[in-house]
């Protein structure tokens, strides 16, 4: 089966959003053009499946910053709604995450950079993640939309190594066992 990678930056309270979405407090840190192990990661994945909200948010960057394909998982998006710009780039899905992960097996894709809050939470639900990659970013938004959400039940992670910078992010990177 195609695996699902997690790469996503988090407040230090955990929430990867503002309550309206808006990733303003990300943009503003100071990463003196460090990439955080970034470009290594999306070296190893053959594409990226995100929701909707994360999908509109970066629809709304000035530049597309993937050149990997774009699954964006929605029920309420259709192909009308994907800007001409992006066409051959992003394609959409209302696939459960266990259809999706199995297309994209049939597909030959190996790894998949599961995003966005509610995609990475159902992709934990239904045991399909294989690695988070979590940066904390240190500032406190006090509320907002968070990472993760309600399990099924626990899920144990390994911990396979943890870096911090000088700008004070901390890259962990964990293994689900």
């Amino acid at each position: 089966m195609t695996k699902g990678y997690v790469y996503i930056a988090t407040s230090l309270d955990g929430f990867i959003a503002r309550e309206d979405g808006a990733i303003d407090w990300l943009m503003k840190q100071n990463t003196e053009g460090e990439d955080y192990g970034y470009d290594a990661f999306t070296a190893t994945v053959d594409g990226l499946v995100m929701g909707r909200g994360s999908y509109e948010a970066v629809a709304a960057f000035e530049a597309w910053p993937y050149e990997k394909p774009v699954i964006v998982m929605s029920k309420s998006l259709s192909p009308e709604d994907i800007p001409d710009r992006l066409r051959d780039k992003v394609s959409l899905s209302r696939e459960t995450p266990e259809a999706l992960m199995q297309r994209l097996e049939a597909e030959h894709w190996r790894a998949a950079y599961i995003d966005g809050g509610l995609v990475v939470q159902s992709f934990l639900r239904a045991g399909l993640i294989d690695e988070i990659n979590l940066t904390r970013i240190p500032v406190l938004l006090g509320s907002g939309r968070p990472l993760f959400g309600p399990l099924n039940g626990d899920i144990d992670l390994v911990h396979v190594s943890t870096k911090s910078y000088k700008s004070g992010l901390v890259h962990s990177h964990y293994q689900i066992a």
